[in-house]
């Protein structure tokens, strides 16, 4: 009867020497798979097959230094599928501005500016005004020419006021209220008289003038009926009292004129 092979000592020639891995045992591979194994040092071409595992980006280079190109004869490497080419953003975000650019202050990068402020008018004109196309007009910005609405409610109102102040009230209050260009139903309802050639509020004078002797042309044009059709025929809606005084009356609601 023979007794089991018991395993043999490794003889003194099979021992690797010191500081050395032993050998694999037969039937496992010497060598690691592709794709596996140290990384080559940044500049280095890395061996046959090395890379990313499947899945995975591109490895980047450090920040500062220059993508690395491949080996001469071989074609350039390829992003894994789902990932954009090189030097273009992934889906759904912004593209990357050119070296050097800054964006301006209070805008992040990537969001499109706001538009401007609306200022009532075309190009720029003299004193800080803007053309109006609709009437030929440079008005200050943020003011418009009263409509024709806006003008035959004043004249309503102004009779109301001037039997709520018992006459004398209205004749005070309008004689403050020229002095602001602006009459107590115009100041009611947030309106202006303005001077288009002299880019200017009317004053006192002008108001005297608008008020006294235009209204003296107004009573002798029939009763103000030449007057009204000349204000609703006009672009600039200009009275007999506003061409004697060359003024026009401006809706003023962030009250910019003062």
């Amino acid at each position: 009867m023979t007794e089991p092979n018991e395993p043999s000592e490794p003889s003194g020639q099979d021992q690797p020497p010191p500081g050395q891995q032993p050998p694999p045992p037969p039937g496992y591979p010497q060598q690691p798979p592709p794709g596996y194994g140290q990384p080559p040092a940044y500049g280095q071409q890395p061996p046959p097959g090395y890379g990313p595992p499947p899945g995975y980006p591109p490895q980047q280079p450090p920040p500062g230094y220059p993508p690395q190109q491949p080996p001469p004869g071989y074609p350039p490497q390829q992003p894994p599928p789902g990932y954009p080419p090189p030097g273009q953003p992934p889906p759904g975000q912004p593209p990357q501005p050119p070296q050097g650019w800054q964006p301006p202050p209070n805008q992040p990068y990537g969001y499109a500016a706001a538009p401007a402020a609306y200022t009532g008018g075309g190009q720029p004109g003299p004193a800080g005004t803007v053309f109006d196309q609709n009437t030929g007009l440079y008005l200050p910005p943020g003011t418009q020419l009263a409509t024709i609405g806006r003008r035959i409610g004043a004249f309503f109102l102004s009779l109301v006021l001037v039997v709520v102040t018992l006459v004398i009230g209205y004749l005070v209050w309008g004689l403050i209220a020229w002095s602001k260009g602006t009459s107590p139903a115009l100041q009611v309802l947030g309106m202006k008289v303005y001077e288009p050639n002299n880019h200017k509020v009317a004053g006192f004078g002008r108001m005297a003038l608008r008020n006294i002797v235009g209204g003296l042309v107004d009573g002798i044009a029939i009763d103000g009926v030449v007057s009204f059709i000349m204000f609703l025929a006009s672009a600039k809606r200009q009275s007999l009292h506003d061409l004697v005084a060359s003024t026009v009356v401006l809706h003023d609601p962030n009250k910019v004129l003062g």
